[in-house]
């Protein structure tokens, strides 16, 4: 229900999400300053095939595995933001901190393609069938999942990297993912369990690229082939 009438606690908070997700915001921005080039060894994508969107091999394949993630994600927001109910269905700060993560995510889908250049994989097709946009619950909801998705990949693809400054690079960016995933769950539900996403020793689950992609497929039209990716 929108706030007509906002108490000062209330505005109180809006800025100080304003402020936070900005923060997150020039983090996102300051990686794009090191990012590394491939070495010559990784294999650029190969040709779609049956088995789908080849994503390629070594810190190649690795950056366009998250390059198709950012991908996900930003068409996500850019959906959620630009749906005739956005209005009526959040409240004028959870209207601003969707807008900022919004914003984030382009800037790190645009980022990482712009990085990749001619080896960079395709535009994606999304399917986003299952979400009701004008649901406030079912839009946070799923933003929880692909914001907690998010860095669980990041997690277990940064061991994939060999080099340093794109480990670097994604460090960064799985901190403001991390932001993002701590955001959404106090919007959704202040009394929600901040720790449920991590293991026994207190750090964030990661993921393997295999799992993350069968997580994410419900939501992807395109097919994506990770076959080729390093393991270890």
């Amino acid at each position: 229900m929108i706030e007509t009438n906002p108490t000062k606690e209330t505005i109180k908070e809006g800025k100080s999400r304003r402020s936070f997700m900005k923060y997150a915001g020039a983090a996102a921005a300051t990686s794009a300053l090191i990012i590394a080039g491939c070495k010559k060894k990784d294999e650029a994508p190969g040709p779609t095939t049956d088995q789908g969107v080849d994503l390629g091999s070594g810190d190649t394949g690795v950056l366009n595995y998250a390059y198709a993630l950012e991908q996900l994600e930003a068409a996500f927001y850019t959906t959620v933001v630009a749906d005739a109910k956005f209005k009526t269905t959040f409240n004028a700060s959870e209207q601003t901190m969707l807008m900022e993560i919004k914003d984030h995510e382009v800037v790190h889908r645009d980022f990482l393609k712009a990085a990749l250049g001619k080896s960079a994989i395709q535009d994606l097709e999304v399917n986003f069938t299952t979400i009701n946009f004008g649901d406030r619950m079912s839009v946070l909801g799923t933003a929880k999942v692909f914001e907690d998705l998010g860095v669980s990949a990041y997690n277990g693809a940064g061991k994939l990297l060999t080099s340093a400054d794109n480990l670097l690079v994604a460090g960064k960016i799985v901190s403001v993912e991390a932001r993002h995933a701590a955001a959404i769950r106090d919007t959704l539900n202040p009394k929600m369990d901040m720790y449920e996403n991590l293991d026994a020793a207190g750090m964030d689950k990661h993921l393997s690229p295999q799992d993350v992609l069968k997580a994410a497929s419900p939501y992807l039209k395109t097919k994506i082939n990770a076959s080729n990716l390093p393991t270890t």
